[in-house]
C-alpha cells in the first residue's frame, strides 16, 4: 500500500483491525512495514485500540479480543470494523425508503450508516431505538426555503441503553408494538444457517422481535463478517428476512444458503462504488 502513510488515525487502526482478525494476531514490526509508519504510531494506535476494548495488545504485537456469545461490543468499537462495506450496504438499502414512508431502524453502526443516506429522502416517519440514529436526522442541514424537504418526523423510542447506543426494553417494547412500518431497517449481531439472527443481548432480542412484527418489510442490512456468528439469543429466522443486503466479501457458500431462505439477496461491492 504506497500511500497508507497518509492514511488518517482511523483509517489506520480500521486497517490494523483487520489484519488482526484475519491473521488471529500480528507483530508491530509487520504493521510498520505494511502502513510505512513509524513503529511509535503503530504502538499509540494499538494502545487506543487496547483501550477501547477492540483488540488485546500482547509482547510485540497483538491479538484479537477472545468473544463469547454474550459480549457486545461498543458502538466506537464496531464503527471501525468494515466501514466501506457498511456505507456500500448502506447506499444499496436506502433505496427501499420512498417519500412519505414510514420507516424504523434498528441499533447498529450499519444502520447508523444508512440513516445517513435517508436523510435525503424526503418527509420520512422515522422510528428508531436508536441514539446515534437518532442523532443523525436531528442534526441533518436543515433545508433551504423553496429546497427538497427533510424527514419530517423522528420519534425515538425510550428504554434502557445498551453498550451500543440502542434503547432496549419493556417501555421501547410497548412503543413499537404500537405502530405499523413501511420497512424496518436491521442491523444484526451474528447471522447464521442454524441460529437465524442472534444477538448477545437479551432484552435487545425481544426489542428486534417487536420491529420485525411492526414492519411491513424486512430489510437486513449485514456485512460478510456477521454470517457464521451466533450471539446468546436468536430473534429471527432466516425466513422472516424479505430482503438482505450484504457485500461482496460473503463466500459462495453463504451466498448460496441465504438464496435459498431469504427472497432477495443484494450484494453491494464497496470496490464498485
Amino acid at each position: 500500500m504506497s500511500d497508507n502513510q497518509n492514511l488518517l488515525a482511523g483509517q489506520r487502526r480500521a486497517l490494523i483491525l483487520d489484519e488482526v482478525r484475519r491473521r488471529g494476531g500480528v507483530r508491530v514490526s509487520e504493521l510498520t512495514r505494511m502502513l510505512r509508519v513509524s513503529d511509535m504510531t503503530v504502538r499509540r494506535d494499538l494502545d487506543a485500540l487496547a483501550r477501547q476494548g477492540m483488540l488485546e495488545k500482547v509482547h510485540g504485537g497483538a491479538v484479537p479480543v477472545p468473544e463469547g456469545r454474550t459480549h457486545e461490543p461498543g458502538f466506537e468499537a464496531k464503527s471501525a470494523l468494515e466501514t466501506s462495506a457498511k456505507y456500500a450496504i448502506a447506499r444499496a438499502a436506502a433505496g427501499f425508503a420512498a417519500p412519505g414512508g414510514a420507516v424504523a431502524l434498528s441499533g447498529g453502526t450499519t444502520t447508523y450508516a444508512v440513516a445517513q443516506q435517508l436523510v435525503e429522502v424526503a418527509e420520512l416517519t422515522v422510528v428508531t431505538n436508536s441514539v446515534r440514529v437518532a442523532d443523525v436526522f436531528h442534526t441533518a442541514p436543515r433545508p433551504a426555503e423553496g429546497g427538497p424537504a427533510r424527514p419530517a418526523t423522528v420519534v425515538l423510542t425510550g428504554g434502557v441503553r445498551t453498550p451500543s447506543d440502542a434503547l432496549v426494553g419493556p417501555v421501547a417494547d410497548a412503543a413499537i408494538a404500537a405502530l405499523h412500518f413501511d420497512v424496518l431497517f436491521l442491523g444484526v449481531h451474528g447471522l447464521s444457517e442454524g441460529a437465524g439472527l442472534s444477538t448477545p443481548n437479551l432484552a435487545e432480542a425481544e426489542t428486534n422481535r417487536h420491529f420485525i412484527r411492526s414492519a411491513r418489510r424486512v430489510v437486513l442490512v449485514a456485512d460478510h463478517t456477521k454470517w457464521g456468528v451466533t450471539g446468546l439469543s436468536s430473534f429471527a429466522a432466516l425466513e422472516q428476512v424479505d430482503v438482505l443486503v450484504t457485500d461482496s466479501g460473503l463466500e459462495p457458500e453463504a451466498r448460496r444458503v441465504l438464496a435459498e431462505r431469504v427472497p432477495e439477496l443484494i450484494i453491494a461491492d464497496a470496490e464498485e462504488e
